[in-house]
C-alpha cells in the first residue's frame, strides 16, 4: 500500500488544475488558472509548490514543457479529502458570483457561463432538439456563444472535430444579487419534478457542501433528468438549485428577476414566503428560497437523445455582448 503525503489546499488546487487540462503546465498558466477557483498566487509561489509537489513524487518537470501529474499525482486527485474539493467548489460559486458584472439597466457586463463539448458532426441536430428548451421557462435564456476547434475557452483548447456552447450559469443571477447587496445561499442542487408546467418537489438532491462538481452535472452524466418531457408536456424532471435570501430582499430580488429577464435572462421557477417551506423544503426564520433552473437543462435534452457531450458548469466567464440568441 502507497502512502502519499498529507498536501494543502493551494497544493491540491494545483493538482486539480494540471488534471483539468491533462497536458503539461508552467508556472504562469496553472497561476492564471488558480484565480477562478479563488486562489492568488504569484507564479514564483506556484513554482514553490510545484518543487514541494515534486519531491513528494506527485508532480514532475518536463522541463519546458511544465509540469505534468505523475500516477500517485492522479491517484491523490482522485481520492483527495473531500471537504478540499468542496473548498474549491464554494470558491468558485463565490468567484464567478463576484466577478459577474452584469448591469440590469445597461444589459452591459460579464456573466458566468456553462461551457459543453459537442462534435461538430453532431451540433445542427442537438440544437434542433434543444432550442424548445432553451425558449422554455426550464432555461436561463436563450442566449448562447460558440467556440470554434482550436479556440482556447476557459483554460483549455476545444479539440479538433468538436465544437463548444456556452450557456448562462445560473451563477449569474447570484452575481447580480450579489452587486445589489443581497447576499445568497446555496444550499443544494438537484432533480426537480414539474406537473403542468408548475414546480412540485425536488426528487434527488446533492448539497453543494457534499460534492466536489456541480450537483446538475452528476445528474447530466447518469442521464435521470427528463428535461425533454417537461418540455414538451410539462411533466418530467429538471435540474434546479435551492437557495436562500434574507427576507426583507424579497420585494427586490422579485424586480430584478424581471429586469434580467428583458435581457433575455431568466429561470427564476419559484420565490417562497418568508420563512415558510417552499416545494416541501424547510427555510430558516427570516429568510426566503428561491428556486433557480440550471442552465444545462437544454444540454440534458440532448443527452437524453443520446448525444455525446462533456458538460463543464460555472466554466468562465463572458461578456454579454458576446452571446448571442439560439438560431432558428
Amino acid at each position: 500500500m502507497v502512502f502519499l503525503p498529507e498536501i494543502g489546499r493551494k497544493e491540491f488546487a494545483i493538482l486539480g488544475v494540471l488534471g483539468e487540462h491533462g497536458t503539461p503546465l508552467g508556472a504562469a498558466i496553472i497561476a492564471r488558472e488558480l484565480t477562478s477557483h479563488g486562489i492568488e498566487l504569484t507564479e514564483r509561489a506556484v513554482r514553490y509548490h510545484l518543487q514541494a509537489l515534486d519531491r513528494a513524487g506527485l508532480t514532475e518537470s518536463l522541463g519546458r514543457s511544465g509540469r505534468r501529474l505523475t500516477e500517485a499525482g492522479r491517484l491523490e486527485l482522485a481520492n483527495a479529502r473531500v471537504a478540499d474539493k468542496v473548498a474549491l467548489t464554494f470558491a468558485r460559486i463565490e468567484t464567478l458570483a463576484y466577478q459577474t458584472t452584469f448591469d440590469v439597466t445597461e444589459g452591459s457586463g460579464k456573466v458566468a457561463i456553462n461551457i459543453s463539448l459537442f462534435r461538430q458532426s453532431d451540433l445542427d441536430a442537438a440544437l434542433r432538439l434543444m432550442r424548445p428548451a432553451f425558449r422554455s421557462r426550464y432555461s436561463t435564456g436563450d442566449l448562447v456563444a460558440y467556440f470554434q476547434p482550436g479556440q482556447r475557452v476557459a483554460g483549455q483548447v476545444v479539440p479538433r472535430g468538436m465544437v463548444g456552447l456556452g450557456t448562462v450559469s445560473s451563477v449569474t443571477l447570484i452575481g447580480v444579487l450579489l452587486h445589489q447587496g443581497i447576499p445568497v445561499h446555496s444550499q443544494f442542487g438537484g432533480l426537480l419534478e414539474v406537473a403542468r408546467h408548475e414546480p412540485v418537489r425536488f426528487t434527488d438532491v446533492i448539497q453543494y457542501g457534499g460534492t466536489s462538481v456541480d450537483p446538475v452535472e452528476v445528474f447530466i452524466r447518469s442521464r435521470t433528468s427528463s428535461v425533454t418531457q417537461a418540455v414538451a408536456t410539462g411533466g418530467g424532471k429538471i435540474g434546479a438549485g435551492f437557495r436562500t435570501c434574507p427576507a426583507v430582499a424579497r420585494e427586490h430580488i422579485m424586480r430584478l428577476v424581471d429586469d434580467m429577464a428583458a435581457w433575455r435572462l431568466r429561470g427564476v421557477l419559484a420565490i417562497g414566503a418568508e420563512s415558510r417551506p417552499l416545494l416541501e423544503m424547510q427555510v430558516d426564520v427570516g429568510r426566503v428560497a428561491l428556486v433557480s433552473c440550471a442552465g444545462l437543462n437544454p444540454v440534458a435534452v440532448a443527452e437524453e437523445a443520446g448525444f455525446a457531450t462533456a458538460s463543464h458548469a460555472m466554466a468562465m466567464m463572458l461578456h454579454y455582448k458576446d452571446l448571442e440568441p439560439i438560431a432558428g
